[in-house]
């Protein structure tokens, strides 16, 4: 294989395996709808330059396999042609795995919450450590300043999605990641567009921790009960990890700060590292004892990961701090379940101190525009002070299918929190800037650009440029 085309390489998933293989010596090329920001970028700076739009003409006689994501489906001309003409395709996950996990120990961090910012902490701690893992996540952690690495060693961290691989292939991605060690923080119901239900989803994990060999290692969140459920489906030593007693491997003494998190690591009742994370948030402290555990599981002592994670940058996009502007300072996170909306508003809480809380959300993601969290939406943002609803991103839903701003509003608005639900993008912006003051803290939560509200509003405030990566 010497060739590879791409059918929707602007994803993210899709433009960091492209570069991937690029930096493997193969050729590489790919269409797209649209180039968009980051991975325009990301895919110039690679030397990579996608044809816009879809066209059967594109597919030259050159290409040995073509990768075909799992945003594109039949009609597409592209696709047309690659069946037509029966050419080579695979999924984006049978890719990564037959190029680089075939002959790892893949550590593969899975759950429906923290699983980018867990594998961009346990890669951390490895490469810091000198055990030298390749490393492909959903994001950009800022140690790296790119979301993947070929490293020179047999480890291999990755981030496990639970979403589909393809038109072709509808089981979960994770399940081709041939995993040595498995970790899953968390199990709740997500992705209403490809999973009925909970118990279909939790199918899919049990399948996922079977495939781990009986030497390898399964990690599991155990202050989640979707998570803790999972224990017999696995065949290899099981350990947990988590803040509450009963875990294997335990954070005790955490004390939170403004913008920095100590805690001491135990395992099995005895102290073995501390940790001085440079980030806030209970769920980040579950990433970070994630971290550690994985690394253990691999022979990295707790103590080096631990120095590791005290020199962590954050990842892009993951309650990440853009600056302040007029004593008004704005995070920007990818929350879009429920749970990571209410755990995101708690971390800014922490760390607020006397000023008010701004949740600013954008139902986005597909299970996000659905009613199925009407209710729950509505009780994670209630711990805000101030909350701005934007339009459903996916309006073309039906009705009776879609979530309600406006009930979403109301039920806040009953609960004693002050809500409104705004227009447009711009309007969110006047919003704050007209009214937020001095000592406020404002997160931007969405699973997309927000219509690029980030760095309009940074703007708008005078606040500092996001921080350069490490």
């Amino acid at each position: 294989m010497t060739s590879v085309y791409f059918i929707g390489i602007c994803g993210t998933a899709m433009a960091t395996l492209a570069a991937m293989l690029k930096r493997q010596g193969l050729r590489v090329r790919g269409s797209d709808a649209h180039a968009y920001p980051p991975m325009d970028s990301f895919l110039a700076a690679q030397g990579i330059t996608p044809r816009l739009g879809y066209d059967a003409d594109h597919l030259g006689d050159d290409i040995d396999v073509v990768v075909i994501g799992n945003a594109v489906s039949r009609g597409n001309p592209e696709v047309e042609a690659v069946l037509s003409r029966r050419l080579r395709y695979v999924s984006l996950p049978e890719m990564v795995r037959e190029r680089f996990l075939r002959n790892a120990r893949p550590i593969v961090v899975a759950g429906t919450h923290g699983k980018t910012t867990t594998t961009s902490m346990t890669a951390w701690a490895l490469v810091e450590s000198g055990a030298d893992p390749g490393f492909l996540a959903g994001g950009i952690p800022r140690n790296f300043g790119a979301s993947y690495r070929l490293g020179g060693s047999d480890l291999f961290v990755i981030e496990g999605d639970e979403y589909d691989s393809a038109f072709f292939d509808k089981t979960a991605k994770f399940l081709k990641y041939l995993p040595f060690v498995a970790v899953v923080g968390n199990l709740e119901f997500d992705h209403a567009d490809i999973y009925p239900d909970l118990p279909v989803l939790r199918l899919a994990f049990r399948r996922f921790l079977a495939l781990v060999p009986a030497n390898g290692r399964v990690l599991l969140g155990h202050d989640d009960p979707g998570a803790r459920e999972l224990r017999d489906a696995a065949y290899c030593r099981v350990e947990t990890f988590g803040l509450e007693p009963g875990a294997d491997w335990r954070a005790v003494g955490v004390e939170q700060g403004p913008d920095r998190t100590r805690f001491d690591v135990v395992r099995e009742g005895e102290a073995v590292a501390c940790v001085d994370l440079p980030m806030i948030g209970s769920f980040n402290v579950r990433n970070a004892l994630a971290a550690v555990a994985a690394g253990a599981a691999v022979g990295v002592s707790p103590e080096a990961s631990a120095a590791a994670l005290g020199r962590f940058a954050g990842v892009r996009r993951r309650l990440d701090f853009c600056g302040i502007g007029r004593g008004v300072s704005v995070y920007d996170d990818f929350a879009h379940h429920p749970t990571a909306v209410r755990e995101t508003v708690a971390a800014v809480r922490t760390a607020s101190e006397d000023g008010r809380v701004w949740a600013v959300f954008e139902p986005r993601s597909a299970t996000s525009c659905r009613r199925v969290f009407q209710g729950a939406y509505a009780e994670a943002l209630a711990a805000a002070d101030e909350v701005l609803v934007a339009p459903v991103f996916r309006s073309a839903l039906p009705a009776g299918e879609r979530l309600s701003e406006t009930r979403l509003v109301e039920d806040l608005t009953a609960a004693g929190t002050r809500a409104r639900h705004c227009a447009t993008i711009e309007a969110i912006g006047d919003t704050i800037v007209s009214e937020a003051r001095e000592g406020d803290r404002v997160v931007l939560m969405s699973n997309g650009d927000f219509g690029g509200l980030r760095d309009t509003l940074c703007r708008r405030l005078g606040a500092s440029s996001p921080p350069a990566d490490a």
